[in-house]
């Protein structure tokens, strides 16, 4: 019986640790504080509806972005908690006429849209 001796207090196996969930991030609570204790008021929508256009006018006219270089370009390593704030922030800019949202090349409805999207500049 060579090899390590698991640890009294380690999780068992496929357990996460406390204060994290099963995929191994941290989440809010409903006071709006990380479960470190940090507030974070995170982006407001106008941020990700300007991050959204920014990246869209540095590429060409006919290409797209994933709500997700949005997100990471906002929110660095916890981008991933943005991702809803940026499809809101892109159905916005749909009403406002400044970007189309597609899905395998055709433009859908941000509203009903489920699974991945493409956002583009309004043509």
């Amino acid at each position: 019986m060579n090899g390590p001796k698991p640890s009294d207090d380690a999780a068992p196996r496929g357990a996460a640790p406390s204060g994290k969930s099963a995929s191994g991030s941290s989440s809010s609570g409903p006071t709006g504080k990380s479960a470190s204790g940090s507030s974070s008021s995170g982006p407001t929508g106008k941020e990700l509806e300007a991050a959204i256009l920014k990246l869209l006018a540095a590429r060409a006219a006919t290409s797209t972005i994933c709500p997700s270089d949005a997100a990471r370009a906002v929110g660095g390593e916890h981008w991933r908690g943005l991702m809803e704030p940026v499809r809101q922030a892109a159905r916005r800019l749909v009403d406002a006429g400044d970007v189309e949202v597609t899905q395998g090349g055709s433009v859908v409805d941000p509203g009903t849209a489920k699974g991945p999207i493409r956002i583009r500049k309004a043509r």
